[in-house]
């Protein structure tokens, strides 16, 4: 067993006025250039305070490494203080180190060091620093330098198949989201967008509230929970989209989501401000944040799901985007005054019904292929992840894999 520490040792230069590329560090993709992962202006006024990381160098991000933030830097860079920079002593391959940092071995023993609150806590992953002070203290097998190379060359032929499956995969979701996108389209193409404001079908319009929670989710039915904003997007409602209510804090009963409410986005990015979902299940103890209004809706004149599909639908996504507001394109502001004055010229209930019947079962088979996928990607995940993992602690002799 080696000293992690006597493996890397820890680079901290900074050189005012130097002339390099501002790098990030991505869980699947390492260490790139920022601009391929934002187009988000810099914050920072000067670059001078930042790190240089160098061709070869292992980066990583203190408080997601746990996540696998980190990688092994293609080109000279500059990171931000919130990266610790690595370097690898003599016999040590830097690729190899970046397989072994990403596998649940390694994970297990930063878990053991972690010290403060949450430690160890899968749900506080992001609250967690872990500065390459713990990683020195690490005792791990590091084999010869050749042994190293054979088991980072195999990884990569290996990680890249599965990578490939997976970016397949995803390709297919997307096509499956469009499919289903187009069957709500032309399920609800009839509708105008003139005439009667959504307003004439709107009994009540509720908000909540968004105290400190904890950042694991509760089921909302036994233990009190507070909706997340993300508990809209896509159309569908997700209950478990929410943060625990600490016990200190006192519920707010009359927030309580009901069956049949409208849950609409106040406040998101531009793509999903305004999204729209159904209540679909009963959670007594499910409460509204301050960035979702919930809607009552005259159930004899219009149903839920029907204006959910038609807010959903592009000619009303863009009215929406027209209307929200805000400093920042990436969170964007819709008022309840904006939501309830859309145009909606509903067709009769039964209609309506009518077409959200055909819907549910038009749209369950996409939905089911799009889980089975989902589940499929997840799995590759875990056999990437066990990969690594046997590889670098020997559970797998490469030389017989080659």
């Amino acid at each position: 067993m080696t000293r992690f520490g006597h493996a890397m040792e820890k680079v901290d230069e900074r050189i005012p006025g130097i002339d390099l590329p501002l790098m990030s560090v991505s869980q699947t993709r390492g260490v790139v250039r920022r601009r391929e992962l934002t187009d988000a202006p810099q914050r920072a006024e000067s670059l001078d305070a930042y790190k240089v990381c160098r061709r070869n160098d292992i980066v990583f991000n203190k408080m997601s490494i746990r996540a696998g933030a980190m990688g092994v830097a293609a080109e000279d860079g500059l990171v931000t203080y919130h990266y610790e920079v690595m370097r690898t002593r003599e016999g040590t391959d830097p690729n190899f180190i970046a397989y072994l940092m990403k596998s649940s071995w390694f994970t297990e023993e930063l878990i053991k060091r972690e010290r403060g609150i949450g430690a160890g806590d899968q749900a506080n992953v992001r609250t967690t620093e872990v500065p390459f002070s713990v990683l020195k203290t690490i005792d791990a097998h590091i084999p010869s330098y050749a042994e190293q190379r054979a088991i980072a060359d195999y990884l990569d032929r290996e990680t890249a198949r599965i990578d490939t499956l997976i970016e397949e995969q995803q390709r297919l979701i997307a096509m499956l989201h469009e499919r289903h996108r187009a069957t709500v389209e032309d399920a609800v193409s009839t509708v105008a967008t003139s005439g009667a404001r959504l307003k004439h079908i709107v009994r009540s319009v509720r908000q909540g509230w968004s105290p400190q929670c904890y950042a694991w989710p509760a089921d909302g039915v036994d233990t009190w929970a507070v909706l997340k904003t993300g508990a809209a997007n896509g159309g569908r409602f997700r209950p478990m989209e929410n943060k625990e209510l600490p016990e200190d804090e006192s519920p707010r009963p009359t927030a309580v989501v009901m069956r049949g409410d409208l849950i609409v986005s106040r406040a998101n990015t531009r793509d999903l401000v305004g999204s729209a979902a159904v209540v679909d299940g009963d959670f007594p103890r499910l409460m509204l944040p301050d960035k979702l209004y919930a809607f009552s809706l005259d159930t004899r004149r219009a149903d839920p799901r029907f204006v959910a599909a038609v807010l959903g639908s592009r000619r009303w996504r863009a009215l929406i985007e027209l209307e929200a507001t805000g400093a920042s394109q990436s969170m964007l502001n819709i008022s309840q005054s904006d939501i309830v004055n859309l145009p909606m010229q509903l067709p009769p209930l039964h209609k309506q019904q009518r077409i959200v019947a055909r819907l549910d079962d038009e749209t369950a088979k996409i939905d089911t292929l799009i889980a089975e996928t989902e589940q499929f990607i997840e799995l590759a995940r875990e056999r990437r992840s066990a990969l690594i993992t046997a590889a670098v602690t020997g559970q797998i002799d490469v030389r017989e894999a080659a």
